[in-house]
């Protein structure tokens, strides 16, 4: 592999994966196509795959345009190998991206372009469906740039981790990824809008950037989608309750009006509102007596 500048490093990116080495492939495939002028820098932490994913992101680092690391992080979780991933790099910018995504080749100078304003500490950007037969869920195609002021409430919606990007400082200042959160922990979501929500809490702006933009190809057909939202809900529920945990008591407001408008008056609910209100009241209890043995 050809050498590589020794100078400090603008941009670091992440993809997190297990037992996917397939998906992988394609993913530093594209990854590969990545046309940045600073020095940059990539890490694929493998979260305990017992399948071909090392010999994958081995055959793949000899023909990188920047230095590759692999990282094995055998405690479950995808919030904990991003934090992994995280203390293995350098970048003053640190990008997000996921192993069944498909990176454009300049996200990474959209974005640094993110950040030429000092005061946004986070940005998200566009995610387009791969697959026009797979469902439109978990994408965001908006072509509208949005501003997030600071200590402000995250919907849910407007926020995805597979097209994510954090100040490094912002990072080390609110803690990285919340552990308990996020797929392979037994909450499976919301643990990219709660980093962020940190992040606006403490005094970031933030930013989407429709020109920060990357292609999902989850493979997720229509008899996914139920499975996968009653594990987003669970993950709702955990996320709204730490705004009232962290003493911000609007935003618990904002989040529980949010559902509310969602489900209606009680005596309206049909099953799957009442089913709603299950799932987002279990994983708001699941997170507090995580912490609480944890404590």
């Amino acid at each position: 592999m050809a050498s590589h500048p020794i100078s400090p490093v603008e941009v670091s990116l992440i993809v997190c994966t297990r037992n996917r080495s397939g998906q992988l492939a394609h993913c530093l495939e594209a990854m590969r196509q990545i046309q940045f002028a600073g020095v940059w820098e990539m890490v694929v932490v493998d979260n305990g795959s017992t399948d071909e994913t090392p010999a994958t992101i081995k055959a793949a680092a000899a023909n990188m345009p920047a230095p590759l690391t692999s990282v094995l992080q055998l405690k479950p979780g995808v919030s904990g190998g991003r934090n992994a991933g995280i203390a293995a790099l350098r970048g003053r910018i640190i990008v997000f991206t996921d192993d069944d995504c498909y990176v454009e080749p300049d996200l990474l100078t959209e974005a640094v372009r993110a950040f030429e304003d000092e005061k946004v500490g986070f940005a998200t950007g566009r995610v387009d469906l791969h697959d026009p037969t797979d469902v439109p869920i978990t994408i965001n195609p908006s072509r509208t740039p949005v501003r997030f002021p600071a200590k402000s409430y995250l919907y849910l919606e407007r926020i995805i981790g597979a097209n994510l990007a954090f100040r490094r400082s912002v990072l080390e200042q609110i803690g990285g990824f919340d552990e308990f959160m996020g797929p392979g922990t037994s909450i499976g979501g919301a643990e990219d809008v709660d980093l962020v929500a940190r992040a606006s809490a403490v005094g970031w702006e933030g930013v989407y950037r429709p020109e920060m933009a990357i292609r999902h190809h989850h493979g997720r057909k229509n008899a996914d989608v139920s499975s996968l939202l009653h594990v987003y809900d669970e993950g709702r529920g955990a996320y709204v309750l730490k705004y009232l945990l962290r003493g911000q008591i609007v935003g618990f407001l904002r989040g529980v009006a949010a559902m509310r408008w969602r489900i209606g008056p009680p005596w309206k609910w049909s099953s799957d509102q009442a089913s709603f209100v299950y799932r987002v009241t279990r994983g708001a209890g699941k997170y507090a007596l995580a912490r609480l043995r944890r404590s």
